[in-house]
């Protein structure tokens, strides 16, 4: 039998293919391709799925993050609060920026722990960096609550919660500033690489446009230092194509956790949890073992993709060695980063394969 991989884009193609070639044609016929029709019709198009009033595209999520707190004039001597358990870009849009991490445990949930970010808060705090981890969206109605107490401004890392929402609200919408990436893999995943900043703030906005083309707001004519950071016509068009069906693939992806949830009962296992009032895109669908690495291997041998995110916290890792943390400075992190596993989940997975890894997963014996 054919590798089950732990994600698989083709299907996800060939499933609209005809709707993403004629656009992809379109496109290059147009002759245009920097910020043109398709980046402002997909700019409007993601706003209104969001909930904001605005939607700046960029290249890439990381430079979503950057520009954020770029925007916002978050820079040197400033704390951003985040949670000690996200993908390392999550504190590289804090870094860059010259400003330092506060790093926080996360809840069972994956999610930043809401009633642990007070206590981090100093003179210097400056915002709260809350991460949809793995497709859940965090508590934010006590996040936002006191992010507004304290005066401190919310931004959401929502690269992987594209339509997850909390009580009725979407992901990305709460905050100042709501960042995304469009990398392949995500639940809305364009053909390379791709980004967006979403607010209800017209001068942020304003600002992220200006910052995202060299600092220019009129050609050659240059406000301030900026980047070249530009969502591409192209992967504009095909992610309107995608932004269609986005609803369709996320119940598909829920359905999936669902059989997964149900069809799970090894007692070596532990399943992911939803929170009340929180909605979950299951971007990825991540259990934990106390021999993971043996499951892991377990797994490859019955011919099953595994990818663990993330094995190395941030403020382990060799890049943020700098800022003086050893191993049990976040037990709970570090817990979930030597047992976290994230088995196949991706729109297109059959039944017969999603029943393959059930029965492979239940048969493991440590």
């Amino acid at each position: 039998m054919e590798m089950i991989q732990t994600n698989r884009l083709d299907r996800g193609f060939f499933r609209y293919q005809e709707e993403f070639e004629q656009k992809a044609l379109a496109v290059l016929r147009s002759g245009w391709y920097i910020l043109g029709k398709e980046v402002a019709a997909f700019e409007e198009a993601f706003a209104d799925y969001i909930g904001t009033k605005h939607c700046v595209g960029v290249g890439n999520g990381l430079d979503a993050l950057i520009l954020a707190f770029r925007a916002l004039k978050i820079g040197p001597g400033d704390e951003v609060i985040v949670q000690a358990n996200t993908y390392i870009a999550s504190v590289m849009g804090i870094t860059i920026n010259g400003a330092v991490p506060v790093f926080v445990e996360p809840d069972p949930f994956y999610q930043i722990d809401a009633e642990r970010i007070e206590e981090k808060i100093t003179e210097r705090t400056r915002a709260v960096l809350v991460v949809h981890l793995y497709g859940q969206a965090a508590q934010m109605d006590k996040i936002e609550k006191l992010c507004r107490e304290r005066g401190l401004k919310l931004v959401e890392d929502c690269a992987q919660s594209h339509g997850a929402g909390f009580r009725g609200k979407t992901s990305g919408s709460f905050g100042d500033i709501g960042c995304f990436s469009f990398y392949p893999s995500k639940n809305i995943g364009a053909f390379g690489d791709g980004g967006a900043v979403v607010t209800d703030d017209p001068k942020l906005a304003e600002s992220i446009r200006i910052l995202r083309n060299y600092g220019s707001e009129k050609r050659y004519y240059n406000k301030v230092i900026g980047v070249n950071s530009r969502l591409d016509e192209l992967q504009a068009g095909l992610l309107q194509v995608r932004l269609k069906h986005a609803e369709e693939l996320n119940a598909e992806k829920q359905a999936l956790a669902a059989r997964y949830q149900a069809g799970i009962t090894n007692p070596l296992l532990s399943k992911p949890m939803v929170r009340e009032d929180a909605d979950h895109i299951y971007h990825q669908y991540v259990i934990r073992c106390e021999a993971r690495d043996a499951l892991a291997a377990w797994l490859k041998e019955k011919g099953i993709g595994t990818i663990i995110h993330y094995p190395i916290p941030p403020h382990l890792s060799e890049a943020y060695r700098y800022l003086g943390y050893e191993k049990g400075s976040f037990p709970v992190t570090e817990k979930y980063a030597d047992t976290v596993l994230s088995i196949p989940m991706y729109n297109g997975l059959t039944e017969e394969e999603q029943e393959t890894v059930i029965r492979a997963l239940n048969a493991f014996q440590g």
